[in-house]
Formats: structure tokens, C-alpha cells, sequence
């Protein structure tokens, strides 16, 4: 992997930020090792407690280690798991460099100490737990230079599940990989962040949502089981976000991957709900009993939608899926054959 530089005042293949062994969990991504992304919130980064070092013996060497804390172990873990995730997403990936964000500056160490100090307030407010996680976030050169620069400046939304910066979590880096974001030299850019969740609230697909619909939430993700995608409110994305790597990486779609991918869709298509299973209406008012009021009536209005062939039944199930999640689903469906 070769060193790229972003920018002379940002990212430099000579300067990084030492972790003492305090954090060794957090630091060496045990999480990623144990194929989990939930980080132990009480570890933090000894820079809050002790101020950050950036000596001669902690500056990274031209193969892009990181100090004499086992970069280059650290660095083979990020890539390998990136690597292996969007190959199971049909890409075939090659990450060109790794390089760790320094936090030297007065300005970087007052977003590192926030960011452990906010860390610490939610831990507090969700009985010990802030709900730490690492995830993905992809943009453009320009707009990479521009976060670690100034910070998260506009929501990132898509214009689906509500409005603030989304990210996805460390499993699944496909849903942020920048795929019209590449440089002049063919790279793609990526954050891998350390995020703090609090407790999380379902967003359904299409809204409009810029808060947290009342104190009790601090963020959000579009299906609260299986997770693909983080929501952190704008007016917490400088606070509950702190940018730790930049990634860059050649990344290129393959059709033997693209043909897994169709087959197991397919398959997963057999498990959703069919006539013959449970009555749709009777599914719905099952869900009910689950689900807030705004996401049954928009699971009614896609129903009505295929009733009156306004859609297909495939997209009204995706659509069904996307809402109520398919753990949901499953657990009243088997819950009804059960019982008939």
C-alpha cells in the first residue's frame, strides 16, 4: 500500500497520534478481529486524559507503520476486512493506503477531547453503555480534505432515512463507497470513524427526519436488528463522530460477484411473506401490535398501492422488508403458522 498525501496540512505520511496500550481494544481493532463493531465505550483514547504526542519516535515510516504500536498489524486488519466485505458485496477491491489522522494541532486535540467528553455524557445518560461503533464514511478528495479541515459542514442524505450524516456500519462499507467519488488517479475515499450511537432509534425509508424524535433517541439506523446504514443528526455530527483513517482504494464491480449477489437475493425473496403463508391483512395487524402508527399506515398504502397495481408485489415486499425489518416478519409469521 503506498502513501498518498491529501493535502501538505492534513494527512502526512510523518505524523500520527500515539495510543497507549490503556486502549489496547479500541486501538487494534479487537472488535473487527472478533467480527463485531461494537467498541467498549469506557476506552478512550489516552490523548484525552494525557495530551497527544507527536515526537520523533511516534512518527510513521515510509511503509506506513504507525509508530512502534503495530501500525502495520492495525493497517492489515483495516484492509483485510474492508477487502473481504466488498468482495462479498461483488467488488473486487485494492487499498492503495492507510494513513492515520493527526491529532497534534490544538484544533484536532479540542475535536479529540469533545468527542471523549460527549462519549462520556451519553455513556452516563444510557446507564453506562454510549454505544461506541466504528463505521464508514466515503466522499470525494475535496471533500474528505474539507471534513478534517472544518468538520461535517451538510447532512449527507440521499433523501432516504431522514436527513443528517449517514454511515454504515463496519461490516458492510459497500453502502458508503464513493462509487462516482473517485480522484484524478482512480481512488476512491474513505473515513473509517468512531461513532457515538447513544441509543438509536429505526428511521423508515423516505423520511424526513433532521432530529431525534424525542430525548430519549440519539441517533438512528434503518432497521434497529441488522443494520446497514447509521444516521448521526447534524446537529451532532461534529460532536458524536470523530474521523481516525482515511482509506484510499481501487474498487471495480465483477460479474461472477454481481451473479452470487442475484442468486442470493432470489433465494432471500422465498423467505418474505407470501398469500399462502398469512393473509396480508392479517400481517399487518400483527405488525401493529410492533411497529409505531407511521409505519403501518405506510405499509397499508403500499399494500393498497399493489392492490390497485400501482406497483408490483416484488416492490411492495422490498418495500415491506425495508420497513418493518425481516426478523419482524419471521418471528409473526412463524408465530401464526404456529398457532394455525
Amino acid at each position: 500500500m503506498r502513501s498518498e498525501r491529501y493535502d501538505d496540512n492534513l494527512i502526512s505520511g510523518s505524523n500520527h497520534v500515539s495510543i497507549e496500550k490503556k486502549s489496547t481494544k479500541l486501538t487494534l481493532f479487537g472488535d473487527l478481529l472478533e467480527d463485531s463493531d461494537t467498541v467498549n465505550s469506557n476506552s478512550c483514547p489516552s490523548d484525552c486524559e494525557s495530551g497527544v504526542s507527536g515526537g520523533e519516535n511516534d512518527r510513521n515510516s515510509d511503509d506506513g507503520a504507525v509508530g512502534n504500536g503495530g501500525g502495520q498489524e492495525i493497517h492489515g486488519i483495516i484492509a483485510k476486512k474492508l477487502v473481504s466485505s466488498l468482495s462479498s458485496s461483488g467488488f473486487d477491491a485494492k487499498v492503495e493506503g492507510i494513513h492515520r489522522i493527526d491529532f497534534s494541532s490544538f484544533t484536532s486535540r479540542a475535536k479529540l477531547q469533545s468527542f471523549c467528553i460527549y462519549s462520556k455524557a451519553v455513556e452516563m445518560k444510557c446507564n453506562g453503555d454510549a454505544n461506541v461503533k466504528y463505521a464508514w464514511f466515503g466522499a470525494s478528495k475535496t471533500e474528505i480534505n474539507a471534513i478534517l479541515s472544518h468538520g461535517f459542514s451538510l447532512p449527507t442524505s440521499n433523501g432516504t432515512h431522514g436527513f443528517g450524516v449517514h454511515l454504515s456500519p463496519v461490516d458492510h462499507p459497500i453502502q458508503s463507497l464513493p462509487l462516482d467519488g473517485a480522484d484524478e488517479d482512480g481512488l476512491m475515499h474513505m473515513l473509517l470513524c468512531r461513532v457515538i450511537m447513544g441509543k438509536m432509534e429505526a428511521v423508515l425509508g423516505g423520511s424526513g427526519q433532521y432530529n431525534p424524535s424525542c430525548e430519549g433517541f440519539d441517533s438512528g439506523c434503518d432497521d434497529l436488528a441488522s443494520p446497514r446504514r447509521y444516521i448521526v443528526w447534524s446537529s451532532r455530527m461534529n460532536t458524536h463522530i470523530l474521523p481516525e483513517y482515511v482509506i484510499s482504494l481501487k474498487a471495480s464491480s465483477y460479474n461472477r460477484a454481481n451473479l452470487i449477489a442475484e442468486k442470493q437475493r432470489k433465494l432471500q425473496l422465498h423467505r418474505v411473506p407470501r398469500s399462502d403463508w398469512m393473509p396480508f391483512p392479517t400481517l399487518i395487524a400483527a405488525m401493529s401490535k410492533f411497529l409505531p402508527r407511521e409505519a403501518i399506515e405506510s405499509i397499508s398504502k403500499h399494500h393498497s398501492d399493489y392492490r390497485k397495481q400501482k406497483v408490483s408485489r416484488h416492490e411492495m415486499i422490498r418495500r415491506v422488508r425495508d420497513i418493518a425489518g425481516d426478523k419482524l416478519l419471521m418471528a409473526i409469521i412463524k408465530s401464526y403458522r404456529s398457532k394455525v
